[in-house]
């Protein structure tokens, strides 16, 4: 049964044959997978019972309540967020048995290698290449803004392998192993102090073609699947009442009267009546998710968190005053993990800067919406049917 109940059942026997307690953490992980408790809308084999995406909650409420570990998600979030609903849709069978489990018990971490510096917000005008040579792809090229390339095993890629068609169908995606010889991961220090971020170097990368996602040429229509997952992963998380952004500076304002303004205490009703508004926003976002694939409704909720990140801790340096320039952790450091909540108010505003460019820069998700959900009219592309090599660049 895939219903409440039997996945209740299905928790229960894991549990017995797996007790916390006395189980290793990776064990317990695998097990769950195994059991199809992992994500449990995918199919039987993979993780899942194609049983409704609502009823994800139902195990993992059963499970936490237990004591039982999680695959630590935020940690894995690109392997969980964007590589896996992508390797789902386009991979074989072969790269869905190879990669989906050690993604979701979090054994093998994921990256992007999607972003260029020549690109700038124009992925389609990328320039990395990807040569066929026999079963192999030798890929060349420089990659930009890759988050945990230097913990990552897997890379999701994508390289142009047709430059004499128009850049939008020129493209092919693969999966890169970041282990290979040709690949040089180097860190980008931040306006935080920190080195999150990472431009990679492929040179003469070898891609055996059973690392291909989807047909030759296709790679814009497979990368599409990875962006709509990746704007809501970023956007559409699941927050509490007061979660996220808003928290620290509703806390500081209850705490700290002596900081109170007329001024500041309307701009912070404002700002927690559109932080309600969008994690409520994110829950229907998230309902219309279990019944099908993300749409560009993602990049609206993207768009929004973006601005009221930004918006947000604007506010708490104003409400500190000179507190809210102090920054105790400055330092070169190669987090695992972006924490927006558990840091300094300056932290906070330095890294929300960030938020706006992530993900899809806010003017390219501006024209998203305006063109995908409103039904605007198009902007004019000079470039649509030019030949990727008759560019200027």
């Amino acid at each position: 049964m895939t219903d409440a109940t039997g996945l209740k059942g299905r928790a229960a026997e894991l549990l017995a044959a797996h007790p916390p307690a006395t189980t290793g953490r990776l064990d317990f992980l695998r097990a769950r997978f195994d059991a199809g408790l992992a994500w449990v809308h995918f199919p039987e084999g993979l993780g899942g019972l194609g049983a409704p995406r609502s009823l994800q909650p139902v195990v993992d409420a059963e499970l936490a309540a237990a004591g039982a570990p999680d695959n630590d998600p935020r940690r894995i979030g690109i392997g969980l967020g964007m590589a896996a609903p992508t390797i789902l849709q386009y991979g074989t069978e072969e790269q869905k048995r190879r990669f989906l489990r050690p993604l979701w018990t979090g054994e093998e971490v994921w990256c992007q290698l999607f972003s260029e510096p020549g690109a700038g917000s124009d992925l389609a005008a990328l320039g990395t290449r990807a040569v066929r040579q026999d079963d192999e792809w030798i890929v060349d090229g420089q990659k930009v803004w890759t988050s945990s390339a230097h913990l990552a095993r897997w890379a999701i890629l994508i390289a142009r392998t047709d430059p004499d068609v128009p850049k939008h169908r020129g493209i092919t995606y693969f999966v890169c192993d970041m282990t290979d010889p040709g690949v040089e991961v180097r860190p980008l220090r931040q306006i935080t102090g920190e080195a999150e971020f990472n431009e990679v170097f492929l040179t003469g990368v070898r891609i055996p073609d059973a690392h291909r996602l989807g047909e030759v040429g296709d790679g814009w229509r497979v990368a599409q699947t990875t962006l709509m997952n990746e704007r809501v992963s970023i956007g559409g998380m699941r927050l509490p009442r007061e979660g996220g952004m808003i928290a620290p500076v509703a806390r500081t304002w209850r705490t700290r009267p002596d900081l109170r303004t007329h001024d500041l205490h309307q701009r912070l009703l404002t700002l927690w009546v559109e932080a309600e508004v969008s994690r409520l926003t994110g829950e229907r976002l998230r309902q219309q998710l279990a019944a099908g694939q993300p749409g560009p409704e993602g990049s609206g909720m993207k768009l929004t968190f973006a601005r009221l990140n930004q918006e947000i801790s604007g506010l708490e340096v104003e409400l500190l005053g000179e507190e809210g320039l102090l920054y105790d952790d400055w330092s070169l450091r190669r987090p695992e993990l972006v924490d927006f909540t558990g840091r300094d108010a300056g932290y906070r505003y330095l890294r929300s800067k960030g938020n706006s460019i992530e993900g899809g820069t806010s003017e390219v998700l501006l024209n998203i919406v305006a063109e995908r959900v409103l039904g605007l009219p198009a902007e004019p592309r000079t470039d649509k049917d030019v030949a990727w090599k008759d560019l200027s660049r």
